[in-house]
C-alpha cells in the first residue's frame, strides 16, 4: 500500500516530527510557527519562469514546513532572480539556512540526496524526463500541467511513480478549487442532478503547429542547448525563451516540438474536470474522430465505451449535457439550466468530496502521509492522453482507435505516434 511506504533519508524519523502535522491542515496552517530544520521538507525548483515566479515560489515560501534549498533554470538571469528571492525570504533564518544553490542543469539537483522533493515548471517537452529521473532518485514531485508531451511519456511517468513509490502531484490546481468552484460542480454532477450525462463540451484552444521561427542573437547567459534538450536543434528565438525575467507566458506552447498548443495548455485543466466529474480518472476514450473540415482546429469527438461523447469546442470551460439539464463550469463561472440544479444546496445523502487545503499544501501533506494527492500522476496522465489523442487526430486527419487499458492504438500502424525521436543523450529513461 502506498500509505505504508517508509520515509527515505531524514524524513520525519522521530515520533515528535511524525506528530507535528496531521494529513489535512486547513488554511490556517500557513500562520503556524516555522518548523525546525529536521522537520522540514527540502524542496528544489526546476524552471524559474513566470509560473515559478508568480505561483510556485510564493506558495512554497509561505509553507512553514518547507525549505527551498536550490533553484534551476537554463537562463542565468531567471535563476539568479529566484535565488535572490529565496535568500531574501529566509534572511531571518540565517542560523539554519546556508543559502539557496543555483544550477543550469537539473541533473545536479537529481544527484543531491539532501533534497526531498522537486517542483517542475519547465516547458512541456522536459516534464517526463525530469519526473522520471526524480522518481528514480527517490524524490517526490510536483509537476506543472500538461504532464507530458507524448502518450508514451504519460504511461512511463505513471510507471515510474508507482515503481519507485513516489508522490507525484500534477499541477491541475482546479481540483483544489483554484480559480473557481470546480469541486462543487463535480459534487452536483456526481450527485446525479443532471441524470445520465451523454455529452460534454470542452471549450479551449486548438492544437500546436511545427515551429518555423527564424533565428535571433542568443540571450547572454542562456544555455540554449539545455533549453532544447530532447527537442530538435534549432536557432534561438526569444519567443521560445524570453530574454531575462519576463511577465508573460512564453509562446513555446504554440509549437509541436515543445507543447500541444492551447489544446494541452487549458485543456489539461478542463478535460481534467470532465474526467473528475464522470469518474474517468483511470480510463479514456476508445475512438477519436477528427472534424470533417480539413483545416478545423476544434470539433474533435471522443467516444467512450459507455456511449459518452466529449467534444472539443463550445463555451469556455466544461458544459455537461444530461437527461435533466445542463451545467457549465469555468473559471469564475458556475451555472445550469434549469438554474435550480446549481442553486439548490446539496442535501444530506448527496455526494460530498474532500476539500483540498490548497494544491501545494495537499502535495506536501501527502509527502508525509504517503496518500495519493488530489491530482495524482495517473489522473494527470489520463487527462493529457485525451488531448494528445485529439491532437493526433487533428494532425493526421484520421479516426483513431485507442485501448486505454493497454495504452495502445488499436491500429498497429499508429503505434509510432506514441512518442517521438529525441536528441541524444535525452532518450526516455528506463525505470
Amino acid at each position: 500500500m502506498l500509505s505504508q511506504i517508509y520515509f527515505s533519508r531524514r524524513r520525519f524519523l522521530t515520533a515528535a516530527s511524525a506528530s507535528l502535522v496531521v494529513p489535512v491542515l486547513g488554511p490556517h496552517f500557513a500562520r503556524l510557527k516555522r518548523a525546525t530544520p529536521n522537520e522540514r521538507i527540502t524542496v528544489a525548483m526546476i524552471g524559474c519562469g513566470k509560473m515559478a515566479k508568480d505561483y510556485h515560489l510564493p506558495e512554497l515560501l509561505r509553507q512553514p514546513d518547507v525549505q527551498l534549498v536550490a533553484v534551476c533554470d537554463v537562463d542565468t538571469t531567471r535563476r539568479e532572480a529566484a535565488q535572490h528571492r529565496v535568500n531574501e525570504h529566509y534572511s531571518t533564518d540565517k542560523q539554519d539556512f546556508a543559502g539557496c544553490d543555483t544550477y543550469d542543469d537539473f541533473r545536479r539537483i537529481i544527484e543531491r540526496d539532501d533534497i526531498d522533493a522537486i517542483c517542475i515548471a519547465t516547458p512541456d517537452h522536459w516534464h517526463a524526463l525530469q519526473i522520471i529521473e526524480a522518481c528514480k532518485s527517490g524524490k517526490d514531485v510536483y509537476c506543472e500541467k500538461p504532464l507530458t508531451l507524448t502518450l508514451a511519456e504519460a504511461q512511463r511517468c505513471v510507471e515510474a511513480a508507482r515503481k519507485h513509490e513516489r508522490i507525484v502531484q500534477t499541477g491541475s490546481q482546479q481540483r483544489s478549487n483554484v480559480f473557481g468552484p470546480f469541486r462543487q460542480a463535480v459534487e452536483i454532477i456526481r450527485s446525479g442532478r443532471l441524470g445520465k450525462i451523454h455529452k460534454v463540451t470542452v471549450g479551449v484552444g486548438g492544437p500546436s503547429v511545427w515551429c518555423n521561427l527564424d533565428g535571433e542573437e542568443i540571450e547572454p547567459g542562456l544555455n540554449w542547448d539545455l533549453w532544447l534538450g530532447p527537442a530538435p536543434m534549432r536557432d534561438y528565438h526569444s519567443i521560445l525563451s524570453p530574454r531575462g525575467v519576463h511577465n508573460h507566458f512564453p509562446a513555446w506552447r504554440e509549437y509541436r516540438e515543445y507543447s500541444g498548443g492551447g489544446h494541452t495548455d487549458m485543456g489539461a485543466h478542463h478535460y481534467d474536470i470532465a474526467h473528475w466529474a464522470l469518474d474517468l480518472d483511470q480510463s479514456g476514450p476508445v475512438r477519436v474522430i477528427p472534424p470533417a473540415a480539413p483545416q478545423a482546429t476544434s470539433g474533435v469527438r471522443y467516444l467512450y465505451a459507455d456511449g459518452l461523447e466529449i467534444v472539443h469546442g463550445g463555451p469556455g470551460g466544461c458544459e455537461f449535457h444530461g437527461e435533466n439539464g445542463t451545467l457549465r463550469i469555468d473559471r469564475g463561472h458556475l451555472s445550469s439550466d434549469p438554474g435550480t440544479i446549481v442553486e439548490t444546496p446539496l442535501e444530506s445523502g448527496e455526494v460530498r468530496l474532500p476539500e483540498s487545503p490548497g494544491h501545494h499544501r495537499n502535495w506536501l501533506d501527502c509527502i508525509k502521509s504517503r496518500e495519493l494527492p488530489i491530482a495524482d500522476v495517473e489522473k494527470g496522465a489520463r487527462t493529457v492522453s485525451v488531448i494528445h489523442l485529439g491532437n493526433l487526430a487533428y494532425w493526421n486527419r484520421t479516426e483513431i482507435g485507442w485501448d486505454p487499458a493497454t495504452w495502445k492504438f488499436t491500429d498497429p500502424a499508429h503505434q509510432p505516434w506514441l512518442d517521438y525521436e529525441r536528441r541524444d543523450p535525452w532518450q526516455l529513461p528506463q525505470l
